[in-house]
């Protein structure tokens, strides 16, 4: 057996994140990283993650996937907030990260968390659910488009970030 299949798939558990889950959450920020060729969060903006999260205005949600096979180690997560479309009238449902360590891959974790995501957009009245997956990630397409998720390829990516940001905003 490979050791993609080697995780038994009843002991993987999806679950809002707790405040002591922030290690094993930052751990799989750091991993994401990693995998798509960026710099992880510096400690400040570590720190501000979890503040984010957790604190007295929460400006996103986290669903985290543990094994409890392993004293409950977060495997994967998927960090979403709450966007907002004219057209609907209703919130959208933004997915910023779903990810899975490796090692899990091919479980069905990826999809029960797909799914998890869906079902809460769902409970929040949101008339639609938005996702970015980089072109190069493979993976990541191949994954989306077996859940029969389209890709909408007439609208593009702009962003203002930074320097840039601080431009527009004349903050120079």
């Amino acid at each position: 057996m490979s050791e993609d299949h080697e995780h038994d798939p009843e002991s993987l558990i999806i679950r809002p994140a707790r405040p002591d889950d922030a290690g094993g959450y930052l751990q799989l920020v750091d991993a994401l990283a990693t995998f798509e060729k960026l710099p992880p969060p510096d400690a400040d903006a570590k720190t501000r993650l979890i503040d984010h999260l957790f604190g007295n205005r929460p400006k996103y949600g986290l669903l985290v996937a543990e094994d409890s096979t392993r004293d409950d180690q977060i495997v994967g997560y998927a960090a979403h907030f709450q966007a907002y479309s004219t057209f609907l009238a209703r919130p959208t449902f933004y997915l910023e990260d779903l990810f899975v360590l490796p090692e899990y891959r091919h479980t069905g974790l990826g999809h029960r968390l797909m799914v998890s995501c869906a079902k809460t957009a769902v409970a929040e009245g949101c008339g639609r659910m938005d996702f970015l997956v980089l072109d190069w990630n493979k993976l990541a397409l191949e994954f989306y488009e077996q859940h029969g998720v389209p890709c909408r390829r007439e609208w593009l990516l702009h962003r203002l970030q930074g320097d840039e940001l601080r431009s527009v905003a004349g903050m120079e």
